[in-house]
């Protein structure tokens, strides 16, 4: 039985022991594939909401996180005053501001 565990042994090359930079390959891969189908996206959408949030003015529909539907009718450093209906209005953060829909005619 004694030849069957030295047939089984390392073969005198140091064991299982991976060269330096070849053990860090599928690590560097791994965040590569996360970059871009993760990171770079969520990144490229915060831009678009910035963008978003700064183009907001009076007359412009929009919707809320929350769905509320209005008009805007006021504008604040980090607040937006909607009217949801008339002489009704509600004031809510300017980044709960999910999207402009259009423009209310003058």
């Amino acid at each position: 039985m004694d030849f069957l565990a030295y047939a089984m042994g390392t073969d005198g090359t140091g064991g299982g022991q991976g060269g330096g930079f070849g053990a860090f390959i599928p690590l560097i891969l791994m965040f590569v594939i996360f970059y871009f189908l993760l990171i770079r996206p969520q990144q490229k959408k915060a831009k678009q909401h910035k963008q978003l949030l700064a183009s907001i003015k009076r007359g412009d529909r929009v919707v809320s996180a929350g769905g509320l539907h209005g008009v805007v009718t006021g504008l604040a450093d980090d607040a937006v005053t909607i009217e949801i209906a008339p002489k009704v209005r509600v004031k809510i953060s300017r980044g709960s501001v999910a999207g402009i829909i259009g423009r209310e005619s003058a």
